[in-house]
């Protein structure tokens, strides 16, 4: 990667994207890898869609949401699916069908389901299950780095018609988030702020300044790289908004962009799609402010609040 070459790696050990086949992650991850080994075993044997469908006496667009991962597997499904495969080696079929059942159990999240909408219930088990997150924000700072007072002022502003009880849920949730990146040192989050960000005030001054010394906490920990992207740059190739890359310690797991609309979120993950971003990600890593500089940039700022 550019950012490589030019030296700002600040995770080397994650860089070529080691894939740990021993390591596991959350049931959205799990169900990934479970729909990606079907989906191989389908066509290696020549079958399409339809023809799995019709053992299931379903439609092709579920076996396409269950090889995604975007769905859970039933065991029956799953039986006969590997039927139909000729998968009869029985160690084969017992990791499978052990794959499966770790991958309905439930994630952390599950009990927001209330208040999480349908389309950004994957990001968050796919972002509890990362090795690897790079994002680049211009709006405001990401979830992962907000303090609770900051988290709320966002909250409230997209969620206008929300009931007090909610936004303290949807806080807690965000609040929860952190915690699993805290709790982890196999996760590593690598984040480009515009400089815009910083000035746009969510809540009062004092949570402002709040949230800048929440950044500089943030910028010390090992498993955190945060740089800023000043107005000095001019124009960059980040023009088109945020996004989100998340990079996996399973081999079998692809890198997956994500990016959030208003009411809904596109998640990509074939490879051009992938490479075009992480290039774009590279360049920004570049031409933003090195650990160093970006502390002292949140410095200045919180002299001048």
């Amino acid at each position: 990667m550019i950012a490589e070459q030019a030296g700002q790696t600040p995770f080397p050990e994650l860089a070529d994207h080691p894939g740990r086949p021993g390591t596991t992650g959350g049931p959205t991850a799990l169900r990934i890898m479970l729909g990606s080994q079907l989906r191989r075993l389908r066509e290696s044997r020549g079958i399409s869609r339809e023809e799995a469908a019709d053992v299931l006496r379903a439609t092709h667009s579920k076996i396409s949401r269950l090889e995604l991962g975007r769905t859970a597997f039933k065991q029956r499904d799953l039986v006969d699916l590997l039927d139909l495969y000729g998968i009869t080696e029985e160690s084969e079929r017992d990791a499978l069908m052990s794959l499966a059942r770790q991958a309905s159990v439930p994630g952390w999240w599950h009990r927001y389901n209330d208040i999480l909408p349908s389309w950004l219930e994957p990001y968050i088990g796919l972002e509890s299950a990362a090795s690897m997150i790079r994002t680049f924000e211009v709006q405001f700072v990401h979830g992962l780095m907000q303090t609770e007072d900051y988290a709320r002022a966002v909250i409230r502003v997209g969620n206008s018609d929300a009931s007090p009880a909610d936004i303290d849920r949807r806080v807690q949730m965000r609040m929860t988030r952190q915690r699993m990146l805290a709790e982890t040192d196999r996760r590593r989050v690598w984040a480009v702020l515009d400089e815009a960000a910083l000035h746009r005030p969510y809540g009062s001054r004092s949570v402002l300044r709040g949230q800048i010394e929440h950044l500089l906490e943030m910028s010390t920990r090992p498993n955190v790289m945060l740089q800023v992207l000043p107005f000095s740059v001019g124009a960059h190739p980040g023009a088109g908004g945020p996004f989100t890359i998340l990079r996996f310690h399973q081999s079998d797991l692809p890198d997956v962009v994500y990016l959030e609309q208003l009411s809904s979120a596109l998640y990509l993950d074939k490879i051009d799609e992938v490479s075009g971003y992480m290039r774009i990600m590279d360049e920004l890593c570049i031409l933003a402010e090195d650990g160093n500089g970006t502390r002292d940039h949140l410095h200045r700022l919180l002299a001048e609040l």
